[in-house]
């Protein structure tokens, strides 16, 4: 991109004519531009000639000073122009700038001597005058001898738009070009090589994601498989159980607790004897049990068996068993089991009841 000079251009026009007035105290105008815009601003401007100026140019900036100096040999006022490119620009903006030294020596018209710059070395105002001297020593003695033979009667003055040209200072300022030229040209291969290499690393990261997101869904598919694998076992290892459980309750002869005490109480009581050979009423000078009751406190119970007086409520469990509540009477009892016995029940039915529940009534 260009230089833009209208931004400023006021400002820049004044400077600069005020330093190519010859009888203006300012003697030097310096130029940079606006951040890292391309836009060209005023810098400074002062009146301690080439001295003053170098002190003000800045290593980290690209600058343009133009300054008038007395030429050394004619004294003659003599325009320098230093373009200067500080050691601390990064490679980027020295390339950019580079196309800038035409667009600004257009600008700043009429400089006899152009010094191209990078370090304090480089601006020395010994070593920038004694080049001003140079350009114009050998056409100055010239014509400081010759004067002499010529006749002194007045003379009409001649105008001319020559100027010698500097070889030297020509050669550095195409060494100048050249070198922004290949520093601009190889700025752009670099920067053609790191979108490369930042495509490539683009393509091997998106590569690795999609091998990684291939390695994940494999595992998660061997766990769903393995966990599929293990859930088939165990609901196979159920149904086996289950199986064997069934079959052994088939099992012939397999009963349980209860149905077998059944029929073994039902093998042993077939036919209960006569309840008179039994349960013979006790002598009258016999000693009752204590954990008994008379037969003499419940009237009416006489011919009904073994009786039992209920001491806690119980309800039957299933068809088999009876129920009763405390003080309930139990007739024609059974004593089957230690634990179990059988009777008649406050309502009729008979079947088992446990035996600590009750108490006996002789």
């Amino acid at each position: 991109m260009a230089a833009n000079l209208s931004r400023n251009g006021p400002a820049l026009q004044e400077a600069y004519a005020r330093v190519v007035a010859e009888k203006s105290p300012t003697d030097w105008a310096l130029f940079t531009y606006e951040g890292n815009s391309n836009d060209i601003r005023v810098a400074g401007t002062g009146e301690g000639g080439l001295e003053e100026v170098v002190e003000e140019l800045n290593s980290g900036k690209v600058m343009y000073a133009f300054c008038r100096v007395k030429d050394p040999n004619s004294g003659l006022p003599k325009f320098v122009l230093i373009n200067w490119t500080g050691e601390g620009v990064n490679d980027v903006r020295k390339g950019v700038c580079a196309n800038h030294v035409s667009t600004m020596a257009g600008f700043l018209k009429g400089a006899h001597v152009t010094i191209n710059a990078r370090a304090e070395e480089d601006v020395e105002p010994e070593c920038i005058m004694q080049k001003v001297a140079r350009a114009s020593g050998a056409n100055y003695t010239f014509h400081r001898e010759s004067s002499r033979f010529q006749d002194m009667g007045p003379q009409a003055p001649v105008g001319s738009v020559y100027q010698k040209t500097n070889a030297v200072s020509e050669i550095k300022r195409f060494g100048k070009d050249s070198f922004w030229a290949k520093a601009e040209e190889e700025e752009e291969q670099r920067r053609a090589q790191e979108k490369r290499r930042a495509e490539q690393e683009r393509q091997q990261l998106e590569q690795e994601r999609r091998e990684r997101e291939l390695r994940e869904a494999a595992l998660r598919e061997q766990r769903y498989q393995e966990q599929g694998q293990e859930a088939r076992q165990s609901r196979k290892s159920e149904q086996q159980e289950v199986v064997s459980r069934s079959r052994e309750e088939q099992e012939p002869g397999q009963q349980s607790p209860r149905e077998m005490f059944m029929q073994k109480e039902e093998a042993m009581y077939e036919e209960p004897p006569e309840q008179e050979t039994l349960y013979e009423e006790p002598p009258m000078g016999e000693q009752q049990d204590p954990g008994s009751v008379c037969v003499d406190h419940y009237p009416g119970l006489s011919g009904k068996g073994l009786c039992a007086r209920a001491l806690y409520d119980y309800q039957a469990a299933d068809e088999t068993e009876i129920s009763f509540d405390p003080e309930n009477l139990i007739t024609g009892i059974e004593v089957i089991d230690e634990g179990w016995w059988r009777g008649y029940g406050p309502d009729g039915h008979f079947g088992m009841f446990p035996a600590n529940y009750v108490e006996l009534i002789e």
